[in-house]
């Protein structure tokens, strides 16, 4: 028996060891690592992570309760908007609290004049790239307009899409009546966080007649309030509050039991949440300055700065300033390397060429 056994082992030996040599030599030849050391020269990621950030320690990520202890201690929230990877690594590292991927994406990045056209799948674009650049703030993905007023089960639908595909926190919706109560209860039930929006709503322009102020009235200031508490009621962990006297804005926050982010509301907010170029001063078109909102400050003047530069670097172009030898560090070999070189190029035919390579390497 153990003859027997002996000598399968060997001729199972003799059939499967030319096939791992093969084999072997394959797998070494299409360039996986044979060691540890060696692995990053056949990975399909570069050496050095440009854009991936520094691999410092994952920040302490802000969460529900990271808010909610906030608001038990009275500290005041912030909240910035942000679009793509660089911006959502600035607001990163400036330790603001809540990141709003706004569908305001459609008017100051794709330049729309309005909110409304912006898709989900762009929305998600957005979201995605944001997820890239931020370890630390609470992220919150806008439901543009179209994508959860049918029904209840429309908002779970694209809601889930935010949180599975955008890698959001949580999502936020616009309006506070009795329909869309409902559809903020269905998304919270199915498991999702929901930031509620009253006031000025900018996907409802149509039938505000533009982007006007809300509550001015004591009829109006009312109505704004009962949605905000229906929003409460159905499950929001907090409420948007955009464009209301803040006489108004603080009724509502010391009405309602979850923190109310003002934007254009006043100072009597749990928290305040402003649109990224906006308080940067990003844009320098004309128009722009006309609709910038009178409640935004500007805490920076990037456009001018980035104006200045792009002007800059056309001047240094059209005179030949740029690129200078400091900024042309690639080199051949050597001077043996050039003449080379040059000899290859005048042998193919390539004279201009090889007169090129002749006149600057004697410069």
């Amino acid at each position: 028996m153990q003859a027997a056994l002996r000598l399968a082992a060997r001729r199972s030996k003799a059939i499967f060891s030319p096939c791992w040599s093969a084999c072997s030599t394959i797998v070494l030849a299409q360039g996986c690592p044979t060691s540890s050391n060696s692995s990053r020269s056949f990975s399909i990621q570069p050496e050095d992570t440009v854009y991936g950030g520094p691999t410092a320690p994952l920040p302490k990520r802000v969460t529900l309760r990271t808010l909610q202890s906030k608001y038990r201690k009275k500290q005041p929230i912030s909240m910035v908007t942000a679009y793509d990877y660089p911006s959502a690594v600035h607001v990163d590292t400036a330790g603001i609290d809540i990141l709003l991927v706004g569908d305001s994406v459609a008017m100051v990045v794709h330049g729309h004049d309005t909110t409304l056209p912006v898709t989900l799948d762009d929305m998600i674009l957005h979201c995605k790239a944001v997820y890239r650049g931020a370890r630390r703030p609470f992220l919150v993905g806008d439901l543009p307009f179209g994508c959860y007023e049918s029904s209840p089960q429309e908002a779970v639908k694209n809601a889930v899409r935010i949180m599975k595909e955008g890698n959001m926190d949580a999502v936020k919706l616009e309006g506070g009546g009795p329909h869309r109560a409902a559809s903020v209860r269905a998304v919270v039930e199915s498991g999702i966080a929901v930031m509620g929006h009253v006031g000025l709503l900018p996907q409802s322009i149509s039938v505000l007649g533009g982007f006007r102020p809300q509550g001015q009235s004591a009829a109006s200031a009312i109505q704004v309030l009962q949605n905000a508490k229906a929003l409460q009621d159905a499950g929001c962990f907090a409420v948007v509050l955009e464009c209301l006297p803040p006489i108004v804005a603080q009724a509502l926050t010391k009405e309602l039991t979850i923190p109310t982010i003002g934007i254009g509301a006043g100072p009597h907010c749990s928290g305040q949440v402003l649109v990224y170029h906006d308080l940067l001063g990003m844009m320098q078109h004309p128009h722009h300055a006309k609709v910038t909102p009178k409640f935004c400050k500007q805490y920076g003047n990037v456009g001018e700065v980035v104006q200045q530069a792009l002007q800059q670097y056309r001047a240094d172009v059209t005179s030949g300033a740029f690129p200078s030898e400091q900024f042309s560090p690639y080199k051949l070999g050597s001077e043996q390397e050039t003449a080379s070189f040059a000899e290859q190029l005048d042998a193919a035919g390539f004279h201009n060429a090889a007169n090129a390579v002749n006149d600057m390497s004697k410069s």
